[in-house]
């Protein structure tokens, strides 16, 4: 079993996507647990595109955890139009980190997958069985093809060389920290931007893309950093361990949270030209609840403070 981490302050821990929302969210965590020895460099400090940066650097700091939260990411839209991008980049970000730590014998690395990764058409609640036994939702294909291959490049470094490395997908995230792109955010932070711009300008209508009949579980930000942590402290096993909310709900219901909160009194409307993505998608969480930890934020507060987010900083991200 890997070494609890709280009885560990000291210890190096490299953070690797610590400008986004996930990163910022553990990096939140370690620090409100007491850990000081952190290492977070933004993409100024260190291109993980770059392997020869990687290698230096993880050599140098010399960390006994890293978390590689990194990654390009978008929503439909961008994932759609660039998906070459997105299939080359993340595997050259999760291959330098993941070769870095095998040569400096890294013990602890948690790799983060993304609910995206399951079959389009797999069961729901989606069990972390179901990885690899149908075909992927064609909008995010390059994206989930590559976070897969992260998860099984942990596996294997656990099957080969013994070592107490962890993946865990989370479901849809939003909260402190998001993207707030007009056209590569996802659902959540693309309908906070909308409807508060909506409201400020006075508009009397909103379209949205999509029918709005699609479901998802939606887990906050600080959520996930909390689940994180409590994984790295209690978590060795090859199977990539779901994180979620234990519930869902339709878009369509979301906008309407996220109007109210707002303050939007407009009309909606809905585009439904334009795809919807995976019409279900829930994970199963049982595994993660078995082990005693559980969400903290329901969505309703969550999505409060995460309009709040936007209106304070948000929109210097929307760029």
């Amino acid at each position: 079993m890997p070494t609890d981490l709280r009885n560990q302050p000291q210890a190096p821990i490299l953070v690797t996507g610590g400008t986004g929302m996930v990163g910022g969210a553990i990096l939140r965590k370690l620090k409100s647990e007491g850990h000081t020895n952190l290492y977070h460099p933004s993409s100024d400090q260190l291109d993980l595109r770059n392997r020869d940066q990687v290698f230096d650097f993880v050599s140098e700091t010399s960390p006994s955890v890293v978390v590689i939260a990194a990654a390009k990411v978008g929503g439909i839209v961008a994932n759609s139009t660039f998906p070459y991008d997105f299939i080359s980049q993340n595997l050259q970000i999760q291959t330098n980190l993941l070769d870095a730590c095998l040569k400096n014998e890294v013990p602890r690395v948690l790799f983060l997958g993304s609910s995206c990764i399951y079959p389009r058409d797999a069961q729901q609640p989606i069990s972390e069985s179901s990885l690899l036994t149908g075909p992927l939702e064609e909008t995010n294909r390059a994206y989930a093809v590559a976070k897969i291959a992260g998860i099984v490049q942990v596996q294997s470094a656990r099957k080969q060389f013994g070592l107490n490395w962890i993946c865990a997908q989370p479901t849809n995230l939003y909260g402190l920290g998001d993207n707030y792109h007009p056209e590569n955010s996802h659902v959540i932070p693309g309908l906070i931007r909308r409807y508060v711009k909506a409201t400020e300008e006075v508009a009397t209508s909103v379209t949205n893309w999509g029918s709005g009949n699609p479901t998802r579980d939606f887990l906050y930000s600080e959520d996930v950093g909390d689940a994180l942590y409590f994984l790295l402290n209690t978590y060795d096993e090859d199977e990539a361990i779901n994180i979620g909310s234990g519930s869902e709900i339709s878009i369509r219901r979301v906008a309407e949270l996220i109007a109210d909160v707002a303050g939007y009194g407009g009309a909606t409307k809905w585009d439904t030209s334009k795809p919807d993505g995976t019409p279900r998608k829930v994970l199963e969480t049982t595994k993660l609840a078995s082990m005693g930890w559980f969400p903290k934020t329901s969505l309703e507060d969550g999505l409060a403070l995460a309009v709040e987010d936007f209106k304070r900083s948000g929109k210097r991200r929307e760029a």
